[in-house]
């Protein structure tokens, strides 16, 4: 009988202080995904947003004459803008219109210097 109120004051008391120890143990488990969180946004969440800013502004910004590059690789000059496209002139009397967002950067003035053409 002595062994067995010993054996259950163990279980009462071990219960207990297992119960205590859990709690922050607990919490500390979840620090390695809040660190996984963390990482994520600043090596991929962040930038990728910088970029999309970056783009809206120099769609935004684009006027009359500028010399730009498409995302697919096509050089021309802006003709004329409206409030989703833009006309380019690739070519003598050739000229293509396209949604603004396809643009990909507007060309420096030593990048024509390279033009084979």
């Amino acid at each position: 009988m002595l062994m067995e109120s010993i054996a259950w004051a163990q279980e009462a008391g071990g219960s207990g202080s297992g119960a205590g120890a859990q709690g922050p143990g607990g919490l500390l488990s979840l620090l390695p995904f809040v660190m996984i969180v963390i990482i994520f946004y600043f090596l991929l969440i962040r930038p990728q947003q910088k970029k999309q800013k970056e783009q809206k502004a120099l769609v935004d910004a684009l006027k009359k004459g500028d010399k730009v590059v498409t995302t697919s690789g096509i050089w021309g000059t802006v003709t004329n803008l409206g409030k989703e496209t833009v006309t380019l002139q690739i070519a003598d009397n050739t000229k293509i219109k396209m949604q603004r967002d396809n643009i990909s950067r507007v060309r420096g003035e030593d990048e024509d210097k390279d033009k084979d053409a």
